[in-house]
């Protein structure tokens, strides 16, 4: 039986814990959310880094594929924007 001393992060919602357990992301915004200030700052740094070495690696497809991601969020935060909320 597991009590809340042994699942530190019980109170958070589902998705927090689940994006907490993946392995290195889940360190790291553990990092984020309970550490220093400072530490959204190397954070970005990392994404940004590692994100200019998939680039270097791959290419053209590293650039436009997040790009592509992003398009259906923008696409709901243009209709919020539409719809006045």
């Amino acid at each position: 039986m597991t009590t809340k001393t042994d699942m530190p992060y019980a109170d958070r919602s589902l998705l927090t814990r689940i994006l907490f357990r993946v392995p290195i992301l889940g360190r790291m915004l553990r990092e984020v959310y309970y550490g220093d200030a400072d530490n959204i700052y190397y954070f970005l740094f990392t994404v940004l880094s590692l994100w200019g070495l998939a680039i270097f690696v791959w290419g053209y497809p590293a650039l436009i594929i997040p790009m592509m991601a992003v398009v259906p969020a923008m696409f709901v935060v243009l209709v919020m924007i539409t719809v006045g909320e």
